[in-house]
């Protein structure tokens, strides 16, 4: 039994980490703390915890082998420094930071720790973006000519950010709009496929004015350092997405519409694109399930490293200031 830590429980996902939790038997939060008194009361009671005023009661406390960052995250790089120097393992709720400065300074801080750690970053354990990473490393595409992957929902349609989520459509806050807030998830798998990136461009916009000056949809184009190009899309704005993903090459292409994989490759015998591809790996669980796995001790856990989301806030940051300069702009380095 692996006892946990809450700390900060702003984050629209907090409800869905809080049942995982329950469901397991190896894990159980013991203690909950958020600068929103009222918050940390509320999760609490909803795990059977303590609410734990002073921060230094769960640093200082030998018992607790984990801790779950869902605060707002202008207020990660606090908590993550010092849960680094606590020797705190930790799950921390995507994105890491608001920009590539204190993402970063967190990646050096968690990787001296040389504690776990795991972010949000749950499309990775897909059995399609699995195959399609595995099918570009085998080389079944070719050379690759385009690449595009989106994610988005109606959430400024449907009001979710008007109240308990408010601050979550607040760039001062969340560190970016829609286009970040989802986009990071698609730039994840793009850049867990393709590698480094070496310039983006993008255009980010507000549409219904719901939450103000907040964006709400948002296009960019990558340039890998391999060469790669691909787009990506995000935002709250759309009442459906249903071509998730498409990757095109000289020898081979594949998408997904409706949640269905077609592949094409002269490369691999009965790839013919006509019919829904299943040959497929198996599922991996939820992002959250296996840090929770890996805190307990299960090993060769695949987890996301702090320089892996490190480097997507840094690369968020790059298509954010491509929209607003209206040019291509290079990453910041570690």
């Amino acid at each position: 039994m692996t006892n946990l830590a809450l700390v900060g429980c702003a984050h629209i996902h907090t409800p869905g980490f809080i049942k995982r939790v329950k469901a397991r038997t190896d894990v159980k939060v013991v203690a909950v703390w958020d600068h929103d008194a009222a918050r940390a009361q509320k999760n609490a009671m909803e795990l059977d915890a303590a609410v734990v005023a002073d921060l230094a009661e769960i640093w200082n406390n030998k018992d607790i082998g984990a801790v779950i960052i869902c605060s707002e995250t202008n207020r990660h790089e606090e908590l993550v420094l010092a849960a680094a120097a606590a020797k705190k393992n930790m799950f921390v709720e995507k994105p890491l930071g608001m920009g590539a400065k204190d993402s970063k300074k967190m990646a050096r801080a968690i990787k001296k720790a040389k504690v776990k750690f795991q972010t949000g970053y749950f499309m990775r354990g897909s059995p399609v973006h699995q195959f399609l990473r595995e099918a570009v490393q085998k080389g079944w595409f070719g050379q690759i000519t385009r690449a595009r992957h989106s994610n988005c929902h109606k959430g400024s349609l449907g009001g979710w950010f008007d109240t308990e989520w408010r601050w979550m459509a607040d760039p001062s806050i969340a560190g970016c709009g829609a286009y970040g807030d989802l986009g990071t998830h698609v730039l994840d798998i793009l850049m867990w496929i393709f590698g480094d990136v070496a310039r983006t461009t993008a255009s980010i916009q507000v549409v219904t004015k719901r939450y103000g000056d907040c964006d709400e949809s948002g296009e960019g184009i990558i340039e890998f350092a391999n060469g790669v190009r691909a787009t990506m899309a995000g935002g709250w704005v759309d009442i459906a997405d249903p071509v998730k993903i498409q990757i095109s090459g000289t020898e081979g292409h594949a998408y997904v519409v409706n949640d269905q994989l077609f592949f094409q490759s002269s490369k691999v015998p009965g790839a013919d694109g006509k019919q829904p591809w299943t040959q497929l790996p198996a599922a991996w669980p939820h992002a959250f399930d296996l840090f929770l796995d890996a805190v307990n001790g299960k090993p060769d856990v695949p987890l996301v490293t702090a320089a892996e989301a490190a480097a997507r806030s840094a690369v968020m940051e790059s298509l954010y200031k491509g929209a607003a300069k209206g040019k291509w702009v290079k990453p910041a380095k570690a």
